[in-house]
């Protein structure tokens, strides 16, 4: 580490307060030492998620990341992006690797690809002052730009994903996941830059040193107190019920096992409900939430199918939301639905899931990637995308309803919670992914969104892993994987917003609006440099800046 020492004792009168002045010129010399930092940065980021839930190592990730690229050269810091993007993609999306070992490989690096512009970012804003702020921010611009390019985005992996019941959780009732990452982001950098400074002037008093510090752990402790204040109000409670039914073939491509099967099970778990609630073994519930794809038939064309839904409803006397497959008539296309089947009247009110699964889900450029990978073609039919907010009432309670991938974007439960939504209801299918960590990593980003928006969460699986989450993230029943479960529980139906949820995306923006100007202010200054007389003693050292004061 190359530190300042006695060549500027006469600048630091006139230099900003430590907390905003830039970085040493370099940080780190010599790529091997950078190289294991931006791996162990990704690394750090893995094991904060779920299944590991390490969350305090999410900062530590993002400080490693910024200390690896800081004072390098543009180019280097976008490899080593790269490297700490694939440390941290190629296993948490390891279950990929159902649709084979070539799809999770690919879609691996293509998520990597993103982390070395925003590394090569990160270099460039660390010559700034108050670097730790902008560097947060890009984390932020990062995670809006794969969230939504391309094929409408992969967010998986997000820093604030770790965070589902953490000191940092509470920013998401205040703006959402990006605010959350933000604040993950930003206590590892003020941490990061105490450290540095500590390095660089160990004689130096202490008090700017302890302000950095001190402002990580008022980062975090702010995060702890945002729910309680932010939390909506009761409206009412209703007894909701879930239903697990499970599926043949967990684990493997296909999971649908004999006709009908499926559907089968989850009748028979609605049955077997209405069975404990007679005995006096539950409470009658208000309304059933069943997985998406609970139905293996489209029951709208087929009328069996349909009664042993009827059947069902009538038996536990209660509104079902079952999981349907709807099929156009050439059966070319589909749409995912929840459908609301009332015991009387069949099915009525329905939301169709907004997100869908390149490539497990749909085919895009189906001419062309089926030429190559013949296996897509068990993809027969290509699911098409709903566009309206999922507020279904069922049994006097209206659920925000999010179809599994649909969790992991913003807007579908923001839309269908402020449209209404009293409770939140997330029907996945993760039985292709069992025992794999994909279902833990889901349940986390539910947990999440109960916080942002201030609701407790029903989780149904088609075979693991069903979960119940208060208000607050925290999980009172889970449902083993792979096996078949019924849970009751009474949850209050809330009113009134969060200000994650009356805000939208606005923090979202801001926070990406100060990157890019950060980004624009040191690419200005960095052509002033350019332009500038170098003296000697200030020369560029690796590509980096002399430190902004």
């Amino acid at each position: 580490m190359v530190t300042e020492g006695a060549r500027h004792t006469g600048e630091e009168a006139g230099r900003a307060p430590a907390a905003v002045e830039g970085p040493p010129r370099r940080s780190l010399s010599g790529p091997a030492p950078r190289a294991l930092a931006a791996a162990a940065a990704g690394l750090c980021q893995l094991l904060a998620l779920p299944p590991y839930g390490l969350w305090w190592l999410g900062p530590l990730g993002a400080a490693l990341l910024t200390l690896a690229v800081m004072g390098t050269r543009l180019r280097r810091a976008g490899w080593l992006g790269l490297l700490a993007g694939a440390a941290l993609m190629v296993p948490l999306i390891r279950w990929q690797d159902v649709f084979g070992t070539d799809v999770w490989l690919i879609i691996a690096a293509a998520e990597s690809v993103y982390f070395a512009p925003m590394a090569a970012g990160i270099a460039l804003v660390a010559r700034l002052p108050g670097w730790p702020v902008w560097t947060a921010a890009l984390w932020v611009l990062q995670e809006a730009v794969r969230a939504r390019f391309p094929l409408g985005g992969f967010p998986w992996g997000k820093l604030a994903f770790a965070q589902p019941d953490t000191p940092f959780t509470g920013y998401a009732a205040l703006g959402s996941s990006p605010l959350a990452t933000f604040a993950v982001a930003l206590t590892g950098t003020l941490l990061l830059a105490a450290v540095l400074r500590l390095a660089r002037r160990p004689r130096a008093p202490l008090a700017a040193t302890a302000g950095l510090a001190a402002g990580a752990a008022a980062l975090t402790a702010g995060g702890a107190a945002l729910p309680a204040l932010t939390a909506p109000a009761v409206d009412h409670t209703a007894t909701v019920a879930l239903v697990q039914g499970n599926v043949p073939g967990v684990g493997e491509m296909s999971v649908l096992g004999e006709r009908m099967q499926v559907l089968r099970n989850h009748t028979e778990g609605v049955h077997r409900l209405a069975d404990r609630v007679e005995a006096g073994e539950a409470q009658q519930p208000d309304l059933v939430v069943l997985p998406e794809n609970a139905s293996d038939i489209d029951t709208y064309t087929d009328p069996a199918a349909a009664e042993m839904i009827s059947e069902a409803a009538r038996d536990i006397g209660a509104p079902l939301l079952f999981g349907i497959t709807r099929y156009s008539a050439d059966g070319t296309e589909r749409e995912v639905r929840s459908v609301v089947w009332d015991p009387e009247d069949g099915p009525g009110d329905y939301y169709t899931k907004r997100y869908l699964v390149p490539f497990g889900e749909y085919i895009p450029y189906r001419d062309f990637f089926t030429r190559f990978v013949q296996r897509l073609e068990h993809v027969s039919s290509d699911a098409v995308p709903g566009d309206e907010p999922g507020a279904l009432t069922l049994g006097g309670t209206t659920l925000a309803t999010a179809i599994c991938f649909d969790v992991a974007f913003d807007p579908p439960v923001r839309e269908s919670v402020a449209a209404g939504g009293q409770i939140i209801a997330v029907p996945t299918n993760n039985a292709n992914y069992n025992f794999t960590g994909q279902s833990e990593q889901q349940l986390a980003i539910t947990r999440l969104r109960a916080v942002e928006h201030g609701r407790p969460a029903v989780v149904a699986s088609t075979s693991g892993i069903s979960a119940v989450v208060t208000r607050r993230g925290e999980v009172t029943y889970r449902s083993p994987e792979a096996q078949s479960a019924v849970h009751v529980a009474e949850l209050p139906a809330m009113t009134g917003l969060t200000p994650a949820t009356r805000l939208g995306a606005l923090p979202e923006a801001a926070l990406c609006a100060a990157a890019a100007g950060a980004l624009g202010a040191a690419l200005a200054a960095a052509g002033r440099r350019r332009r500038a007389p170098v003296g000697e003693g200030d020369r560029a050292q690796d590509g980096a800046a002399p430190p902004a004061g």
